[in-house]
Formats: C-alpha cells, sequence, structure tokens
C-alpha cells in the first residue's frame, strides 16, 4: 500500500516560509542600504535652489552680523577678554592635530561648496542682495537690492517684492460750485436732463416740477398736478415725453408739445420712489413702497409686468439694452437683475449689509456701482460678478451716485458730502462739503438726487435747502498745482 500524504495546515506553511525568508535575509539585517550618490545629489540641488535661491550671493556685512548674533559664553572668573594663541605641536610645526578641522571629502559636502560666496560675487562686480532676473521686455529688468554699508539689512530684505497690481488713478481736475438756483419751496427730490442738453428739470417736495434752462439757470416754466412729493423724472430721448412719479401713488406722462398730462398709469400701491425708461423699448419702469417693480407699456398705460421679489421698498433702478435689462436695488440690501423677457430674476446680489439706495452705470463699461451706508462696490455685469470696493468710506447714507464718460464718478451724502471719484481705481481725488444756504437748518444740507449733462462736464445736485447748484471743472487745475488727495493702494483686497 502506498504511504499516507502528510498534509500540512496553512498556518504551519506560512511559518515556514517566513523561516526561510528570515535565514535568506539574516546576513544583512539592520544594514542601510547603500546611498546612491547621483540621486542624492540632485535631490540637495533641488532643495539649495527651493530654499536658497534668493539668498546665494551674501553681502560680507549680512554674513560677519550672522556670524556674530550669538551670545558669547561668559568667562571664567580671573580670566582675561585676551585670546588664547592655539596650540602648537611639539616640533612647532602648527597647530595640533586635536584642533585641525577634518578634511571634506564626501560629494555633498564638495556640492555645497561649488555654491558661489559673497566674495566671488563682489569680484565679480555683482554687489547684489538679491538677484532676480526678470522678463528682458519688461521694465523691471534685474531686481537688486544694492547692499548700503550705512543702512541695517533685515529679513525683510530678503523677500522679492512685486509692485503693486491695483491700478493707478487718473489725474482728474477738482469741481468747484459756480452757479446756485434756488426757485422750490420745498427739497428738491429728482432731477433729469434733456437729450439736447439745454434745458433740466427738477421735481419738489412742493408738488411742482419745474423746467429751468441749463445755461443760463434761468426758470422757464412750471407743471403742476401731483399731490405729493416728486421723487422721479425721467425724458425721452425719442419722444417729446416727460415722465413723473411721486409719493402720491401716481406715473404721469407729460406732453412737452402741450405742457399737459396726456397718460396716467394706475396699480402702485404706496409711493413711487424711482422711474426709469428702457433705452430701445417703449417700456418705462417704476418701483416703490409696495417693494415691486412695474414695467408699463408706454403707449397703451397697461402693466406688462410685475417683477416681485424684493421684501422692501424699490429705490433705484437702472435700465440697458443687453441682459439684464433692470435692474433694481432695495431697503433689504439686496440687487436684483431681471430677464425682461421671461419676467424673473437672473442673479440676487448681496454683498451689502444696508440699504442700497442709488446706483450708477458706467457709460461705456458693462458695469454698474452701488452705494450704500456700509460701502460703494462695484460688479460686472452680466451675472453681477464683485469686482471691488471703493478705497474709502463716505460713513454717511449715500442717496444718489452719477458716473460720466471721463471716468468720474460722484456720490452725494445724507450729510452734504459730495465725494468724486476715479472710477477705474476706486480712488477718492476730491471732496466738497456744500453750505445751507442762508436762513436754512445746518442739518438741511443733503443731498438727495444728481445728474450728469449730456457733455458730462457740468454736475446739477438737488439739496434739502430747497437750492440747486451746479458744478463744473476747475479750468486752471494741472496735476502739479491741484494733485488731489493722496492714492494708498490697499492691503489687503477684499472679495466680499
Amino acid at each position: 500500500m502506498e504511504d499516507p500524504i502528510e498534509t500540512k495546515t496553512i498556518k504551519t506553511l506560512t511559518l515556514s516560509s517566513l523561516k526561510r525568508t528570515h535565514d535568506l535575509f539574516v546576513g544583512n539585517h539592520g544594514q542601510k542600504l547603500p546611498l546612491d550618490e547621483t540621486s542624492s545629489r540632485k535631490k540637495l540641488a533641488c532643495k539649495i535652489g527651493d530654499e536658497y535661491a534668493l539668498v546665494r550671493d551674501m553681502a560680507p556685512q549680512m554674513t560677519n552680523k550672522s556670524a556674530s548674533v550669538g551670545p558669547s559664553a561668559p568667562a571664567e572668573p580671573g580670566s582675561s577678554n585676551v585670546p588664547r594663541p592655539p596650540k602648537v605641536d611639539s616640533d612647532g610645526a602648527g597647530p595640533s592635530s586635536a584642533d585641525a578641522k577634518p578634511e571634506k571629502s564626501s560629494a555633498i559636502q564638495r556640492m555645497i561648496d561649488d555654491i558661489p560666496k559673497a566674495g566671488e560675487a563682489l569680484v565679480s562686480g555683482n554687489t547684489a542682495l538679491v538677484t532676480f532676473k526678470g522678463d528682458e521686455n519688461s521694465n523691471s529688468g534685474a531686481l537688486s537690492l544694492a547692499q548700503d554699508s550705512n543702512t541695517k539689512q533685515t529679513s525683510a530684505s530678503l523677500i522679492r517684492r512685486l509692485p503693486s497690481k491695483w491700478p493707478k488713478p487718473d489725474w482728474h481736475a477738482p469741481w468747484k460750485l459756480y452757479r446756485v438756483i434756488a426757485g422750490h419751496l420745498g427739497w428738491v427730490r429728482s432731477v433729469a436732463v434733456d437729450p439736447t442738453n439745454e434745458w433740466f428739470v427738477t421735481g419738489s417736495a412742493d408738488r411742482t416740477i419745474k423746467i429751468w434752462d441749463l445755461a443760463s439757470g434761468q426758470l422757464k416754466l412750471t407743471l403742476t398736478g401731483h399731490i405729493e412729493q416728486v421723487m422721479g423724472l425721467a425724458v425721452s430721448d425719442r419722444h417729446p415725453y416727460l415722465f413723473s412719479c411721486g409719493l402720491d401713488k401716481q406715473v404721469k406722462c407729460w406732453d412737452l408739445e402741450y405742457n399737459k398730462v396726456i397718460r396716467h398709469y394706475h396699480g402702485h400701491l404706496s409711493g413711487v420712489y424711482c422711474l426709469k425708461l428702457h433705452p430701445e423699448l417703449d417700456v418705462l419702469m417704476t418701483g416703490g413702497r409696495d417693494s415691486v417693480c412695474r414695467v408699463w407699456d408706454m403707449r397703451t398705460k397697461t402693466q406688462a409686468m410685475c417683477l416681485t421679489g424684493h421684501d422692501n421698498t424699490v429705490c433705484d433702478i437702472l435700465s440697458q439694452a443687453s441682459d439684464p435689462q433692470v435692474l433694481t436695488s432695495s431697503h433689504d440690501s439686496t440687487i436684483k437683475l431681471w430677464d425682461l423677457s421671461t419676467g424673473k430674476t437672473m442673479s440676487t446680489l448681496t454683498h451689502h449689509k444696508k440699504s442700497v439706495r442709488a446706483m450708477c452705470m458706467h457709460p461705456t463699461e458693462y458695469t454698474f456701482a452701488s452705494g450704500s451706508a456700509d460701502n460703494i462696490k462695484k460688479f460686472l455685469l452680466p451675472k453681477g460678478n464683485f469686482l471691488h470696493n471703493m478705497l474709502s468710506n463716505q460713513r454717511t447714507i449715500i442717496n444718489t451716485m452719477k458716473v460720466n464718460q471721463d471716468g468720474i464718478m460722484v456720490t452725494g451724502g445724507d450729510n452734504g458730502s459730495l465725494w468724486f471719484w476715479d472710477w477705474k481705481s476706486g480712488h477718492n481725488f476730491h471732496k466738497e462739503q456744500t453750505k445751507v444756504q442762508p436762513g436754512s437748518l445746518e442739518n438741511e444740507g443733503g443731498i438727495f438726487a444728481m445728474d450728469f449733462d449730456v457733455t458730462g462736464s457740468r454736475l446739477i445736485t438737488c439739496e434739502a435747502d430747497k437750492t440747486i447748484k451746479m458744478w463744473k471743472e476747475d479750468e486752471n487745475a494741472t496735476p502739479e498745482s491741484h494733485p488731489g488727495l493722496a492714492f494708498r493702494p490697499p492691503k489687503d483686497i477684499r472679495r466680499f
């Protein structure tokens, strides 16, 4: 009979395999793997290049200073500060072998020794503490921080300094007041300029609408019909129509050929605060205290749509030919961008923390700005991407803001402050404070509305002291005589 085959368990086989493995490698157990000199040199070269590339050329003053930074050992009592001579061998040939340094013979040490020393850089005429070779086509050339024996070098000198990427503001001449117009019997709440640049119209809390000659400032016509404050005005550039709205819930269309009201737009449930015309369509947008923006057909007087979504009063409306065709701001601190074809919100901007009472759109760029008591912010259309904050804070309620073709934005505050900004950089280059007229209270200096003329060279402001003020640039100003407020680029760019 055949002998039975002896079977082994898995545990027995595993132990025998481990024993064979141990017997195979027991000879070199505990020994370190030999280092590959080529890979070690590459690894060390990369590390030196990453961490010490900017400080390879150190001036002698820095090296001597760093060598003497450490505290010296205290002298033994009774000993002098005279340095001891080196120990000499018995034959007097030189220093003793105990003090002699070992030779640097390894490949890594030789590679470290091959790094150019500061002395070699000085011999070649390079005294730079930091050497940086930039683009040959750029104006920066090579970045170098020269070593000056009279100045103290710190660790900040080793950091590569890059120029600020914030755009520098263009120089603008300061603005000055050149005319004050009186005639209204109440707060002047709204203003609009004729597209022909011959006259402008103002609405007041005295319930009247007055038309003034732009060149002379003389009163031409007074329109009556509202029974409450006139809060918004707009002049059509395609029709001889003037549109007005007020706190009496009424929206009126005036025919300027007959100086009479020819249409009423009924539908608002409370006071109407703002009014805007579409630049291409015969469409009128109004917003008010009922928290909605109503879109009206100019000819048929019917309400085309009602844009709902705000939780508080709609303060200002912007309109443009391309999407988003309507932008609204509200006391609920939000800005909504609307798709006029569907009547729905494209996006809602929640960057502000307080009521957004004013907005303005650049005439040529695809951007707009919004003003609130917390800050003035600039956004990019069509999605409303946040660009940046203005570099200063007016620290008041912003009631109105406008921008002209030259990139000058003006904001009017509730405390009578009139600030002029450079649109590109957000720099406040000029400040004005309005003076109330004799007989008015000091707190009646608020600015409620403003507008530029067609050329952008004259500014009209409507104020709480019942006057209309007109401003223009100083013709005699130069960059040398009127440099403006100092420009300080922001150190930290906030993205909210």
